[in-house]
């Protein structure tokens, strides 16, 4: 009877062929996995970590330190900074900033608008964004960046909250070739520190924020005079409209 019984099929040598194949694909979706994961969890980490601990050091103030520029910079509390500070911060560079979670929709439209008419360029990016590109990633970059921006930005407005998100911008904006955080700027520029601020002052500092290796706060002339002039014009309204109800 056993003579009788169909001897198991063979893998055809195409089904060797796949299998090892399919071995392959499966490892990497494994790495590919972990990897993910680990990142995930590393960036949630830190983040956690930067709630209650300063920033020692970011990707741009590290290429400062290679290109010779060094680093200037002095952690000052959001309690001790002048509150003509964030005001100006608000009115320069996040008007919406206490009512957004992160993205301000609003302030994109206008900047592709106003970019799709031609002339000066003018980005959407809200001080959440900025300050997740400050802390966590490389200045410029293409999509991938902006992803990982996108991303960083709403672990830190569901875990830092907006006190702390003000407070670490501050802290790591550049505010001149070689410093960091208004604190050092305030020092560099005015000579005393960032908790006896003028609105005046605080204006030109906002001022610099977006180019602050080409601006000057000191004696600042054209687009850079007008702009801080502006801003410290906005700081009283920032202020007594509350927009700056979120940091009080």
């Amino acid at each position: 009877m056993s003579d009788l019984m169909p001897s198991p099929a063979l893998p055809s040598p195409r089904d060797q062929r796949a299998s090892p194949r399919r071995g392959i694909v499966r490892r990497l979706n494994a790495w590919i996995v972990r990897l993910v994961l680990g990142f995930v969890l590393l960036s949630v980490l830190m983040v956690v970590i930067y709630r209650f601990v300063p920033p020692p050091v970011t990707l741009t103030m590290i290429g400062d330190a290679i290109g010779g520029h060094g680093i200037d910079k002095s952690w000052r509390p959001l309690s001790q900074i002048d509150p003509n500070m964030a005001r100006a911060a608000i009115a320069g560079e996040d008007s919406r900033f206490c009512t957004h979670h992160g993205f301000d929709l609003k302030a994109i439209e206008t900047a592709y608008s106003r970019n799709a008419r031609g002339g000066r360029i003018r980005g959407g990016s809200t001080i959440s964004q900025q300050t997740a590109k400050n802390v966590f990633l490389i200045q410029g970059g293409g999509y991938v960046r902006k992803a990982l921006e996108a991303y960083f930005t709403v672990l830190i407005e569901a875990i830092w909250g907006k006190r702390r998100i003000m407070e670490v911008y501050l802290n790591v904006a550049e505010t001149g070739i070689g410093t960091y955080g208004v604190e050092a700027g305030a020092q560099r520029y005015f000579g005393h520190d960032a908790g006896q601020l003028s609105p005046q002052e605080a204006g030109r500092i906002a001022a610099i924020l977006p180019l602050p290796k080409k601006r000057a706060a000191v004696a600042p002339r054209g687009f850079t005079r007008r702009h801080g002039n502006a801003i410290t014009r906005r700081v009283g309204v920032v202020r007594n409209d509350g927009l700056d109800g979120c940091l009080r």
